[in-house]
């Protein structure tokens, strides 16, 4: 009973809060006049008055909800003030009702915006006919999405021997089933056992479970929960001359993103994944491309490696968040060196696979495979890295450098960007952070080009303001 008293409070807070006719008022109650007595902050009162979308306080609908909730939730994450009830496109609305641009996507997620009509439909029909029956069982759906997988992937140029896919619930779940999958097949090639080391790269992130977290580098992330899984190696992203050291007759497999996400959008050249594959072959290890992040059109292309040549194409393939357009599903795509080697028994889900999540996963992979969408996303990606020069030109000692690809692109800054992504964030955009000192950007394929001039223009505001407040 105090579960459907909540959850009708939850509702009856955000329909209060939201109405399409007031969709692009921006209000905050920290702007309103006080109920009794003088504002006691006036200062605040006065800057909070002066922006479109001030961070809720601590007398606002938001916050009481967070006050209320936080109690119960294992603090795992550190979240800003703003709680969001309603997303459509390329926008969020929060309980205050104030509008936000989304930059971040959930981060990489909505590649089709948030609250894709299509996706919502068939939600909706396939709720009402079949959502789990467990892998016991067939269903239509997981051979027709891991078909529609192995086809799109082949025709988009991408790794040309893949064969077939394991269908899981997240891209940590998609790491591990091709860590595990690598020391299936390291054993098989060497009986002796000593063909299973794993190498991953500094700045790498492959997830959170103990596999994937054991290819993330990261001390932050490892330290409270050392050891790792044993058998792990680190090597320098992009450095070509340290691979036949790194990678030697005890590996196999080798586990890299074409382009590094978390680790502050750095793009692997050309050369080195050649070079890294080549590697990979001589020694009989597997390569394994994490494109959890950077994949499914996001670069302009269905894959990140699928303009490379056949040689440094993988032997595993890693995908999942946009995979599902917000809705858990991950996926391990692999070839078939791999595939017969894996047997009845060797790995498993309960989730994974079922009806609803891969009826949507093959919606969503036949519209991101599009060529029509992947060529907009190239002309955005232009026209959104031609308004981040500008920026660099206007803000030298701020803006030091653009790096990435598509639609995941990266701001490198001379400082801490906390500051510019709550200026942005009060301003009416969400952006977020990665790496040491970078501002990423992974906005909605589908994000417009007016869209994209808007948000560049409330960025620019952010770099102004961030200055402003340090002189």
């Amino acid at each position: 009973m105090a579960f459907r008293v909540s959850s009708r409070r939850i509702a009856a807070v955000a329909r209060a809060s939201y109405s399409p006719a007031r969709a692009t008022r921006f209000y905050s109650q920290a702007t309103a006049v006080p109920t009794s007595g003088e504002p006691s902050n006036t200062a605040q009162i006065k800057r909070d008055a002066s922006l479109p979308n001030p961070d809720p306080t601590e007398d606002s609908a938001s916050a009481a909800l967070v006050r209320e909730h936080a109690p119960y939730m294992v603090a795992t994450y550190s979240r800003p003030p703003p709680v969001f009830v309603k997303g459509e496109g390329s926008y969020l609305w929060d309980i205050e009702n104030r509008k936000y641009l989304d930059f971040t996507a959930g981060i990489a997620v909505n590649s089709l915006g948030h609250c894709d009509p299509g996706m919502s439909k068939l939600i909706a029909q396939q709720a009402k006919t079949l959502i789990h029956a467990s892998n016991l069982y067939y269903n239509p759906w997981t051979g027709a999405l891991s078909k529609l997988l192995i086809e799109k992937t082949v025709q988009s140029g991408g790794m040309h021997d893949a064969s077939s896919v394991f269908i899981c619930n997240s891209g940590s779940e998609a790491n591990e089933a091709g860590i595990k999958f690598a020391r299936k097949v390291g054993k098989q090639l060497d009986p002796t056992g000593e063909k299973v080391e794993i190498v991953s790269f500094q700045n790498a992130f492959h997830g959170r479970t103990m596999g994937s977290l054991s290819a993330t580098p990261n001390p932050k992330y490892q330290a409270p929960f050392a050891p790792m899984v044993p058998g792990f190696k680190v090597g320098v992203y992009n450095d070509i001359a340290g691979i036949n050291d790194l990678v030697t007759a005890k590996t196999c497999s080798v586990i890299v993103e074409p382009i590094q996400g978390e680790g502050g959008v750095q793009v692997a050249s050309e050369e080195f994944l050649v070079a890294l594959a080549k590697r990979c072959r001589e020694v009989g290890a597997l390569l394994h491309y994490d494109e959890i992040q950077c994949g499914l059109s996001r670069t302009g292309s269905l894959w990140a490696h699928s303009k490379l040549p056949a040689v440094a194409h993988p032997d595993i393939l890693t995908t999942a968040k946009a995979l599902g357009n917000g809705f858990p599903i991950g996926a391990t795509i692999v070839n078939a060196h791999v595939a017969e080697k894996i047997k009845v028994g060797d790995h498993g889900t309960t989730f994974g696979g079922n009806p609803l999540a891969c009826r949507l996963g093959h919606y969503i992979v036949e519209r991101l495979a599009d060529a029509a969408l992947q060529t907009e996303v190239v002309a955005k990606s232009a026209v959104m890295v031609r308004g981040f020069g500008q920026l660099r030109e206007k803000y030298p000692h701020l803006v030091t450098e653009i790096r990435g690809r598509g639609l995941i692109l990266g701001l490198q800054l001379t400082r801490d960007p906390s500051p510019v992504v709550k200026a942005a964030r009060e301003r009416g955009l969400l952006v977020i952070t990665a790496g040491t000192n970078t501002l990423r950007f992974v906005p909605a394929l589908t994000v417009t080009e007016g869209e994209i001039m808007q948000g560049l223009g409330i960025l620019d505001e952010a770099f102004k303001a961030v200055l402003a407040e340090e002189q």
